[in-house]
């Protein structure tokens, strides 16, 4: 689990979910939905101020993209608030043997967005069997 802390306002963390066939590489298009592997992204506000929602964003390339946004709908957020709230992204269309790069836009009730927090790397979950490992 990856854990990035940012200023006072928001704790950031990647978290993964395990899946079933170690060593499996590729699109997980054929994988029912329980058992693929899933980048997690979480994030906490301490506070926010018109604070309409999130898009989350994604590179397999690398930290300089470039991204594409993975929320089709913004992740709703909760306008003004002085209350903790957390949230939370799971991106199962991933290549498990593959490295991604993801950051967190807010978006304001004025339309305006800003990167809320910076690229971190999700690591590949898992590495490709040699197939003379799997002959023993």
């Amino acid at each position: 689990m990856l854990t990035l802390r940012l200023a006072a306002a928001a704790l950031f963390v990647l978290s993964v979910q395990a899946f079933a066939a170690p060593g499996v590489c590729g699109s997980q298009a054929g994988v029912p939905a329980e058992k693929r592997v899933v980048n997690n992204v979480h994030w906490t506000t301490a506070s926010e101020e018109e604070n309409f929602g999130y898009d989350v964003f994604r590179s397999s390339v690398g930290e300089k993209g470039p991204f594409d946004k993975l929320t089709k709908q913004p992740i709703l957020g909760n306008g003004t608030t002085n209350e903790t709230h957390e949230y939370k992204y799971g991106d199962d269309a991933i290549d498990p043997c593959k490295d991604y790069w993801y950051y967190v836009e807010s978006i304001n009730t004025d339309g305006s967005r800003e990167k809320f927090t910076p690229v971190f790397r999700a690591p590949a979950k898992r590495h490709p069997l040699d197939p003379k490992s799997e002959a023993h």
